[in-house]
């Protein structure tokens, strides 16, 4: 089981960036999906899910507007879409499957995580 986030890297302010979450040893539609920010000194925060009932998407205010969540079951992956308004420190941006949905924002339900990827917002 296994999943692998990719696509961080450097971004513009103003731009945007498209971070994918690809699984394996399980289908995505089977879970909820959610992404986790964690930037330098600070706890994770989970940013936003993809529910695996009909797979609608719910966002933390801090990120509503700016990110779309998105999937694609052919590819067994999860997408999010990311627009930066303002230069942002380097923060590490982790995918997670989680076989329940009820408090998607807290990191302790989920069962599998990606390694991370570092997205960095310049000016």
């Amino acid at each position: 089981v296994q999943l692998v986030e990719s696509g961080g890297g450097l971004v513009q302010t103003g731009g945007s960036l498209r971070l994918s979450c690809a699984a394996s040893g399980f289908t995505v539609a089977d879970y909820a999906i959610g992404w986790f920010c964690q930037a330098p000194g600070k706890e994770r925060e989970g940013v936003s899910v993809r529910s695996s009932y009909d797979g609608s998407t719910y966002y933390a205010d801090s990120v509503k507007g700016r990110f779309t969540i998105s999937g694609d079951n052919a590819e067994n992956a999860v997408y999010r879409q990311m627009s930066s308004r303002k230069p942002e420190y380097p923060a590490v941006y982790y995918c997670a499957a989680a076989d329940g949905f009820d408090w998607w924002e807290s990191d302790i339900i989920y069962d599998y995580w990606g390694q991370g990827t570092q997205v960095t917002v310049s000016s």
